[in-house]
């Protein structure tokens, strides 16, 4: 899952960075309100961890102009405005939560899981597909019960599709999973981390459309 950190403060965009890397997920991080605005426009994103009080562009005015181009993508607002007329302001301008600094990251991290699950259309926290199944908040994963061991790489592929069973991705959308800016891509780095997951959890979870992408049958 690709992630855009939008945090002034280096301090805590370094340590948010640094954790949501080592969940595996790929970020990319600016630090100010138009930056914001044109990384929204340049990359597609699963989730925006927005602060508000930026230079150069307010987060509000950054949230009101995603909303307005219809743009759905899940926003959470990470901020020390802790006002109840302030959090109010933030949901109705189309946030999907609210986390307050100092915020708990154990607490972060389980909002953004279910907000991600949301956008998936999906309730349950373990997701289960034709005997495999993933735990997102244990970055567990079992074959009939069994488990199995998955690298980094291979759960960045791996859960985007079996959120989603039916849904193809391109080879270019699973890469932008997987990558976030400065970030060295591999040649056929999606075809290695997809032959991992087939060795691992069964030839026929991961097919491939023919000139158009990847995806898990329903």
């Amino acid at each position: 899952m690709r992630l855009l950190l939008v945090e002034d403060d280096a301090m805590i965009g370094e340590a948010v960075h640094d954790l949501l890397r080592a969940q595996g997920y790929a970020v990319d991080w600016v630090r100010d309100g138009r930056q914001a605005d044109a990384a929204l426009a340049a990359q597609g994103y699963d989730l925006v961890l927005l602060d508000l009080g930026l230079p150069g562009r307010d987060g509000l005015a950054v949230l009101r102009a995603l909303r307005a181009r219809r743009d759905r993508t899940p926003v959470l607002i990470a901020t020390a405005r802790d006002g109840v007329a302030q959090r109010i302001e933030g949901l109705d301008a189309g946030a999907d939560d609210y986390v307050l600094k100092p915020y708990d990251l154990d607490e972060l991290l389980a909002r953004i899981r279910a907000l991600l699950r949301r956008a998936a259309g999906r309730a349950e926290p373990v997701y289960e597909h034709k005997g495999v199944a993933i735990n997102p908040a244990t970055r567990e994963a079992t074959v009939q019960g069994r488990p199995v061991v998955l690298s980094a790489r291979e759960w960045a592929v791996l859960e985007p599709l079996i959120a989603r069973p039916g849904m193809v991705l391109s080879r270019q959308q699973l890469e932008d999973k997987l990558y976030g800016w400065g970030e060295e891509i591999g040649s056929n780095a999606v075809e290695v981390f997809i032959h991992g997951l087939r060795k691992k959890l069964g030839a026929a979870l991961v097919l491939n459309v023919r000139g158009v992408g990847y995806m898990v049958p329903k």
